[in-house]
């Protein structure tokens, strides 16, 4: 009797039980719609403002927070094909994407590059000579950026190996540039690719992901001083993949799968939902945020999170799109508005 209670629990584990609905049609109090469309946001350092790309390979965008307006930063740009837009410390912008559009398959692995956009209104990108995979991190307390490369970016790399690079953005003598560039952990092979996501601790340590085979994923940390690499979620055979740091440095939210072992279904990088994770090195202390994976379809993903840390900017999205796509911005209140 024991054994067939136990494979009758194990079958529930397996019979996906996601929910119909639409997770939007039921959000908490603490829970409110920004915008109807767009992806990948990103908060200002004075969090006052949050950035967004209208759709993948198109326009960025930025909306007031207290007016509720939105103002199209790269409109100017006539056939604009930008991935991600972030914010320097000076209220500039970094936007991620390719010289032009071919498609998903060539312009997002291979032909990802940096870009400076000024605040001033009206300007136009420009370009930081500086091939790069996936996304960055910015810090938001000075000009120091990193990013990830693979082969597909580096030629002087092997084949299944990346890297992670620091740099500090320079426009204080002309055109902006990354100067100081800086490899601060390199991966031999595809056992763990490379992926930099946030600085915190004063930018001495910053957050990365490790992408590993069939689908999983870990949070990682490096200390930029001593080098001492640490795997804060210890979670293998899981998806796990940091997305946004709190500004005490002690916790980042996690895009994670962890939800699937009650709900059921398949593991891995579509059915994620947000969580919080302590960075104390244990990995024992998740605590699940968002449940837009509770709906068939449904994930809740891409968060940041605001630097006095009274709330988290994050997307709404469905399992059956690429990463990355999103349908529309939601503020989460980790306290009352002001």
């Amino acid at each position: 009797m024991k054994l067939l209670i136990a494979f009758l629990a194990l079958v529930a584990l397996l019979v996906d039980q996601r929910k119909q609905g639409n997770p939007l049609d039921n959000l908490p109090a603490t829970i409110e719609v920004l915008t109807h469309f767009g992806e990948r946001a990103d908060i200002s350092p004075d969090n006052q403002r949050v950035a967004f790309m209208s759709k993948s390979f198109g326009d960025a965008m930025v909306i007031d927070l207290k007016t509720r307006i939105i103002q199209c930063l790269t409109c100017n740009v006539p056939g604009a094909a930008f991935l991600r837009v972030m914010h320097l410390v000076t209220g500039d912008y970094i936007l991620i994407g390719p010289d032009h559009f071919e498609n998903i398959h060539i312009s997002r692995p291979r032909d990802n590059e940096l870009w400076f956009l000024s605040k001033e209104r009206g300007s136009k990108p420009v370009k930081l000579g500086q091939k790069m995979s996936e996304g960055a991190a910015i810090s938001k307390k000075s000009l120091k950026i990193a990013f990830s490369q693979t082969s597909a970016q580096a030629p002087d790399l092997a084949p299944e190996a990346s890297r992670l690079i620091v740099a500090d953005v320079d426009f204080s003598g002309g055109p902006p540039q990354l100067v100081h560039q800086k490899t601060v952990f390199a991966s031999k092979d595809r056992s763990c690719v490379l992926e930099a996501q946030d600085f915190y601790d004063n930018d001495t340590k910053m957050t990365f992901t490790c992408y590993e085979p069939n689908d999983q994923a870990s949070v990682m940390g490096i200390d930029l001083e001593s080098g001492k690499v640490t795997n804060f979620s210890k979670a293998p055979g899981t998806y796990n993949e940091p997305e946004g740091i709190f500004p005490d440095g002690l916790y980042t939210t996690v895009e994670a799968d962890r939800q699937s072992e009650t709900l059921g279904g398949r593991r891995g990088s579509g059915n994620i939902d947000i969580w919080k994770l302590k960075l104390d090195g244990t990995g024992k202390d998740f605590v699940r945020l968002t449940h837009f994976n509770d709906y068939v379809d449904g994930k809740a993903s891409n968060p940041v999170v605001s630097t006095d840390g009274h709330f988290m900017a994050f997307q709404a999205a469905r399992t059956t799109d690429p990463a990355g796509v999103g349908y529309g911005i939601l503020i989460f209140w980790f306290s009352p508005p002001h």
